[in-house]
């Protein structure tokens, strides 16, 4: 469903990922993990063909982001984090907006619009400006515009920033309701979040891969769970790099 391909990316001379490479199968939740500046968001950027890699590509169910983007990108749903929104329509001029950009049909965008307006929680809020509404309820209007066209795969970067205890459990419960027929990347800072949503975890660092395995798997490696396991991974590659 999504593999990338030797991506690399530099930005003024300073190398942001370099060689990434890993691919995710239908029913797949990979919580794509590391510190800040360790080039999540440039992969996952590279990945939605938000930006072009200096280097490698990215195939989005059979079809490359860089030699046939619009194709990959109407299997792709990509929320990124601080999601531009329109802040003078409301949720329903937006959603209506992204079933035009993504050529579905009116009758079809009925059904899709009130689909996402249920999974996302947001049938409260339709008729306001988006100005107007909180920073969970924008998140989650996000949420459903990367929702609106079903596509098969999903790049969710910090899906639950800002939203309430009672908004995470519904985001989570919705991923977990998708899931089996999506392949899906969610970067998160909220390890906890992981094990609840997620069955693989790749953690970078430094713009490589440095681990991928199971949640539990890397839980198990040190006696404080996940996050000692990648406080402990990120430390040892620092360690390493200033070593050399």
């Amino acid at each position: 469903m999504l593999e990338l391909k030797q991506l690399s990316k530099s930005f003024g001379g300073r190398t942001a990922v370099e060689s990434m490479s890993f691919s995710l199968n239908k029913g797949e939740v990979l919580g794509f993990l590391g510190q800040n500046g360790a080039g999540k968001s440039t992969t996952m950027r590279m990945a939605a063909g938000v930006i072009e890699p200096d280097k490698g590509d990215v195939i989005v169910a059979g079809h490359s982001i860089v030699s046939n983007r619009r194709e990959a990108q109407r299997r792709l749903g990509f929320l990124p984090e601080g999601a531009p929104l329109y802040p003078d329509m409301t949720p329903l001029d937006f959603l209506n907006f992204l079933c035009s950009a993504h050529r579905i049909s009116r009758s079809d965008c009925r059904s899709a619009v009130e689909r996402v307006i249920a999974d996302a929680r947001i049938a409260d809020v339709m008729s306001k400006r988006i100005s107007t509404l909180s920073k969970g309820y924008r998140r989650r209007v996000g949420l459903a515009g990367a929702l609106i066209h079903d596509p098969d795969v999903l790049i969710l970067d910090e899906p639950t920033d800002g939203l309430d205890p009672i908004q995470k459990r519904a985001v989570r419960a919705l991923i977990s309701r998708m899931a089996k027929d999506k392949a899906i990347v969610i970067s998160t800072h909220t390890l906890e979040e992981v094990p609840a949503m997620c069955n693989r975890v790749i953690v970078i660092d430094q713009g490589k891969l440095i681990a991928d395995s199971s949640p539990e798997d890397m839980a198990k490696r040190r006696k404080g769970g996940l996050e000692e396991a990648f406080i402990d991974l990120v430390s040892k590659k620092e360690a390493a790099s200033n070593e050399g």
